[in-house]
């Protein structure tokens, strides 16, 4: 650490790097420095550093007597960055001068960073955040939407409309990335149709270093300039052009940087062309066949596998390929027909697509669903893959989800951790033992720590309420109205998620007149918080989400149903550390896993679920609240029919019951310890330290060092 940086420049250089953003008291200076700025400028420091100079700064952090505090959070970033006492140091070495390469979509790090949409992207960011505390030498690849994915307001009418803003390079931590010949880098792909450029951006992570591709450059026509404003925007060719760029440019990135990886690790099929120019590259260099390329390629391949609906998997037709990938295939010396047959599940067929996931399970010797289920569900779903063999015999593991421990979990429920939990628990977040402590938490202290986070919750829900109702122009009495909802004594349940129609996000509503009896009962009345966005073209998630909005403003449900508008991870944050309940009730076995029930057991908060994804191998009885008992009806009207008479069962047998249910001092007793169990049961089980730890000894170690002959590629 420089003794003459100013503290100017020690804010400025830990702007610059995300680990600020997952360690509190560091948070907490920026923040304090103005409020009120901090929250309009969405927690972006290097936007809030702008608006001080030097001189100006200096005197404010003299003012809130910050020197100290500054110095400390500086200090301990620098031993952080420097540290070789990690898990990985001991676990990962192998890793060290060759490491693994993360390629992912779509990331979510921060709610100021906005290139991802929901779950896989902040899944993503879990991934980047616990593998940089552990050590493990890992880089990460990704594309810069400039536009990034939509923010959502709702009109009059209660029908989602989608906005974009253009985010500026120079406002985010951000900087070229330099090649190993000292000059920024910029890489180039060839389709049928022409050259596409790109420029990279590095991100810093922590110690994980993200690299994004930006191909809004002069060099590229004004179409492809565009191609990469948008996450999950535009039409199947702009899909197509995305993955080449994710998949084949980030290659050709991680080369111009002279980072040669040891392992390949798909995050979902986007990125499943990385390791065809993986491929080219040993043709080139190493005078290898293709087959001998793909073995040895494959054997180092990691991919996982998020989607259990068949539509959700990307395919193209054959023109789409031949133009795009045409000259890929040329290098690779594959005829159009023999390139198609990567991407089918049976090569001779004609009339089938190409599908990524199919080309990812082909060149990756190690694929995983990401919970138990999911991996059951994976394996039925891919059985033809591998015609020969039985469906338990299908090598599709599992590696259930889990969520980053310090960017999910708030404060003051951190406090209750340092004082029951071992000295430097956070280190250790994937170890059973260091959870049991957690019983030693007093009822009473949970409980009112608790409802301070909770009223948190509701004093936000209100603001964001007021602030978009004043957008579309009420009165003055709706206003007064929105200050007043939602009741910190009620019991509150959460439900935020992306609304797609299997994630029936109205299930609760199947029975209008009883969903009215439970909201406005005298004694043990309910509130809802509902949030969550539609894709754009969704039309079905959309109509299912203004019935929702619509039911907000008629009696009896005002004040006690809301829906928040633009669901983002900031939202999410107050949410998981707010809500009594979370609801998820996706339709059988279409939930892959589910991390935001993971995030409100970190807080104290209980899981009220259908059987699917995570909670499937999560709930004992004891933990939280299932709904149904997990058996799936052939004929899906019935199926919704019965999950919704078991989730009306399951709250007013079950949750509200234990909820009101107070000894003298009006203190929960037997909530609580359902609480503590959920704690100390599912925490050290679920978060992604655990999972990155399972990938490096599961995954990464294995295919670092696999011998390339130990299993036979796939037709």
């Amino acid at each position: 650490m420089s003794p003459n940086k100013s503290i100017h420049d020690k804010l400025s250089d830990l702007a610059s790097n995300l680990w600020w953003s997952w360690q509190p008291e560091v948070t907490a200076i920026y923040r304090e420095l103005n409020p009120a700025r901090w929250t309009e400028l969405s927690h972006n420091p290097v936007l809030l550093l702008r608006e001080y100079t030097p001189d100006s700064l200096e005197d404010r952090a003299r003012e809130l007597v910050m020197h100290s505090r500054i110095n400390g959070a500086y200090r301990r970033w620098q031993e952080y960055m420097q540290s070789t006492d990690t898990w990985g140091d001991v676990h990962a070495a192998v890793l060290g001068h060759r490491p693994a390469a993360y390629f992912s979509a779509e990331f979510g790090l921060h709610e100021s960073l906005r290139i991802y949409s929901g779950g896989l992207g902040v899944l993503a960011g879990d991934h980047l955040k616990s593998a940089s505390d552990l050590g493990i030498p890992l880089v990460a690849i990704g594309l810069f939407y400039h536009e990034g994915y939509f923010s959502q307001y709702i009109d009059n009418q209660g029908w989602q409309k989608e906005d974009y803003t253009v985010a500026q390079p120079a406002n985010l931590p951000l900087q070229e990335a330099i090649g190993s010949d000292g000059t920024p880098v910029v890489i180039t792909v060839d389709t049928r149709l022409g050259r596409i450029h790109a420029r990279v951006w590095r991100v810093d992570v922590g110690r994980i270093p993200l690299y994004l591709l930006d191909t809004n450059i002069a060099a590229n026509s004004e179409e492809d300039r565009k191609l990469t404003a948008r996450l999950y925007g535009g039409d199947q060719r702009t899909r197509i052009r995305q993955e080449v760029m994710l998949g084949i440019g980030g290659v050709r990135a991680l080369a111009a940087l002279g980072i040669n990886p040891r392992v390949i690790h798909l995050n979902e099929g986007h990125s499943a062309f990385a390791p065809l120019e993986v491929i080219r590259q040993r043709m080139k260099h190493d005078g290898l066949s293709f087959d001998d390329a793909l073995r040895d390629t494959s054997a180092a391949g990691v991919f996982t596998t998020h989607t259990p609906v068949p539509a959700g998997h990307d395919r193209f037709d054959a023109e789409l390929i031949e133009e795009h990938l045409g000259p890929q295939a040329d290098d690779l010396g594959l005829s159009h027909e023999t390139f198609m047959g990567l991407g089918r599940v049976d090569p001779h067929n004609p009339g089938e697509p190409f599908c990524m996931t199919v080309l990812a399970f082909k060149t990756s010797r190690r694929a995983n669903a990401v919970s138990n289920l999911h991996g059951v569900v994976s394996r039925r779903m891919w059985h033809s893959l591998w015609p020969y063999r039985s469906e338990e015999e299908i090598p599709i593991g599992h590696i259930t989800n889990g969520v980053h421990v310090p960017s999910w979990l708030a404060p003051q429920i951190r406090q209750l951790y340092d004082r029951v939990l071992p000295a430097n628990w956070f280190l250790r977040t994937g170890e059973p033992d260091v959870w049991s402590g957690f019983e030693h938490v007093t009822a009473g202290e949970l409980w009112e720590t608790h409802q301070s986070l909770k009223s948190r919750l509701i004093v936000y829900s209100r603001r964001r309420l007021v602030k978009a109702a004043q957008k579309r122009g009420v009165t003055d009495e709706e206003l007064q109205r929105l200050q007043e909802v939602l009741d910190p004594r009620v019991l509150l349940i959460g439900f935020a998620r992306r609304f797609a129609p299997y994630k029936r996000a109205d299930l609760v509503l199947r029975d209008i007149d009883l969903f009215r009896e439970v909201i406005n009962s005298t004694d043990h009345p309910v509130h809802f918080i509902f949030a969550g966005k539609a894709h754009p073209a969704d039309d079905h998630g959309k109509t299912i989400m203004q019935r929702i909005i619509k039911l907000t403003g008629e009696d009896p449900f005002q004040g006690r149903v809301v829906f928040l508008d633009d669901y983002d991870i900031n939202l999410g944050r107050h949410l998981v550390q707010g809500v009594d309940v979370w609801l998820n009730n996706p339709r059988r076995p279409l939930e892959a896993s589910g991390t935001s029930g993971q995030k409100v057991v970190l807080n104290g908060g209980l899981n009220l679920s259908i059987l699917d994804g995570w909670w499937a191998e999560a709930f004992d009885g004891h933990n939280g609240f299932a709904i149904g008992t997990g058996q799936i009806h052939a004929n899906q009207d019935i199926q919704d029919t019965r999950d919704a008479e078991a989730l009306m069962r399951a709250l007013r047998e079950e949750v509200i019951p234990l909820y009101y249910e107070r000894d003298k001092d009006d203190v929960p007793q037997e909530w609580i310890r359902r609480m503590k169990r959920a704690v100390r049961t599912l925490g050290w089980r679920f978060n992604a330290d655990r999972m990155v730890m399972d990938y490096v000894r599961e995954c990464y170690i294995p295919a670092a060092g696999s011998l390339s002959c130990d299993m036979t590629v796939m037709p």
